[in-house]
């Protein structure tokens, strides 16, 4: 499966950051079981492939995939621990010539013009936006709608429960993704059943 075809079965993208296994855990059955299957785990923490694991292991059903990836041997490292997708913040020539042959689905970020045709001479025509908010958001989106009609998007950085369905709702993006349906408070009391929740009114 492409990673375009993950992301428009998944429509939104929980990001998670993991620095304890046990609870990365029990965060992501929280979130699957409030539909959310599609699970981003950013290479941020020494746990972080640890957790990817653990929860490909404990949730067969979800996909399970890593973020944050900046150098080229994390696509091997990362599929060594159960990842099917992997997401960049950016991309550089290296990391766009290893996840050609990496075994994953590849997801690497642009926002700029110039950033988006370099992806799309790579053969990358679908693109992590971020961090949205700070790069224009949805008025950044509408304007490269026309101007490169075959390149579709999955913004993240400063979406909330308040407007990611604005973004969902433009043509040229596939998914959104974020953290604003597992707030810190709620990771810290271990409330599941509050994190199912939103998960569930995300994924409605």
């Amino acid at each position: 499966m492409t990673v375009r075809e993950m992301l428009a079965k998944a429509r939104v993208v929980p990001v998670m950051t993991v620095s304890d296994v046990t609870l990365g855990v029990d965060l992501a059955k929280a979130l699957v079981a409030g539909g959310l299957s599609m699970l981003e785990v950013t290479l941020r923490t020494k746990e972080a492939l640890k957790a990817v694991e653990a929860i490909a292991k404990a949730l067969p059903e979800a996909t399970v995939g890593v973020g944050t990836l900046t150098r080229p041997q994390e696509f091997k490292a990362s599929r060594d621990a159960g990842a099917v997708f992997a997401v960049s913040p950016g991309l550089t020539p290296r990391l766009a010539e290893a996840g050609k042959g990496s075994g994953l689905a590849y997801l690497p970020s642009a926002i700029t013009p110039s950033e988006v045709m370099a992806a799309r001479e790579w053969g990358y025509t679908t693109l992590k936006f971020f961090p949205c908010k700070a790069a224009g958001g949805i008025g950044a989106l509408k304007n490269f709608e026309p101007v490169f009609a075959d390149v579709a998007f999955c913004p993240t950085g400063g979406l909330g429960m308040d407007d990611f369905r604005d973004y969902l709702a433009l043509s040229n993006v596939v998914a959104a993704g974020g953290t604003w349906m597992m707030p810190a408070t709620l990771v810290k009391a271990k409330d599941w059943a509050g994190i199912t929740a939103l998960a569930h009114q995300a994924a409605r």
